[in-house]
């Protein structure tokens, strides 16, 4: 079943083309990884599927939907159900780890005993269930980063976004988190589209990988077709 849909989308700031002719097609449950250098579009990729940008032209579907299209939203956001984790994780500091993961469902008027049920399975998910009462400040940067994930996932999103999510923590780090996140979409099945300048994450999350340099596709394959793991092709690119 397809899920995500671009169709021929350009998209252009200040009068420079950040997108041009992105056409691609993900089907439920793969783990796509849209890989390049820092400014080649990967991000507005990523903003025009949650919704928070429009394309110029071209298309753009969700589950045969059509959410956006010839510079219009047409349909907001908040009603896509994708879930998003940033680099910056964005938790609320104030809030404890049970806070934070109850606001997107409080939004959504799930009611207390459903709220309670999905946060206890979700803390358990992600190893967290001893934090519950601790706040963001309380906690490293890896278990942010698995409350930023958890937070997404409690939405029970048909897809899942990631925009440099790990990029910030250190390599043992990042490597256990990238197996912990490949546990969670065997167990979940969610569609993810993970976007990163990192050829070893690529290689190592991706069904999928959609390499793009100055606002294009250049190649689109599996890990192995792309390119071996621990071959540095984003390096040659940016130095074109």
């Amino acid at each position: 079943m397809t899920v995500i849909e671009f169709n021929s989308v350009s998209k252009t700031y200040q009068g420079k083309v950040v997108l041009e002719d992105f056409t691609l097609v993900v089907e439920a449950g793969e783990r796509v990884v849209i890989l390049g250098p820092s400014g080649c579009g990967k991000t507005t990729v990523l903003r025009l599927l949650a919704g928070f940008i429009a394309p110029d032209s071209g298309s753009v579907s969700i589950a045969g939907q059509l959410v956006a299209a010839e510079g219009k939203i047409i349909q907001p956001p908040e009603r896509r159900n994708l879930g998003m984790v940033f680099q910056d994780m964005a938790l609320w500091p104030h809030l404890t780890v049970e806070g934070n993961l109850e606001f997107g469902l409080k939004a959504q008027h799930v009611v207390k005993s459903e709220r309670q049920r999905r946060i206890t399975g979700m803390l358990a998910l992600v190893q967290m269930d001893a934090y519950r009462r601790a706040r963001p400040p309380e906690l490293s940067g890896g278990q942010q980063q698995r409350i930023a994930l958890a937070r997404a996932l409690i939405l029970q999103p048909r897809v899942l976004l990631m925009d440099e999510a790990l990029s910030s923590l250190d390599e043992e780090l990042n490597q256990h988190l990238r197996k912990e996140l490949l546990l969670l979409h065997g167990q979940l099945g969610f569609t993810l589209i993970y976007v990163t300048h990192d050829h070893v994450e690529a290689h190592d999350i991706g069904t999928q990988i959609v390499c793009m340099r100055k606002g294009r596709i250049e190649r689109i394959g599996t890990a192995s077709g792309v390119m071996p793991r621990g071959a540095d092709t984003l390096g040659a690119d940016a130095a074109k």
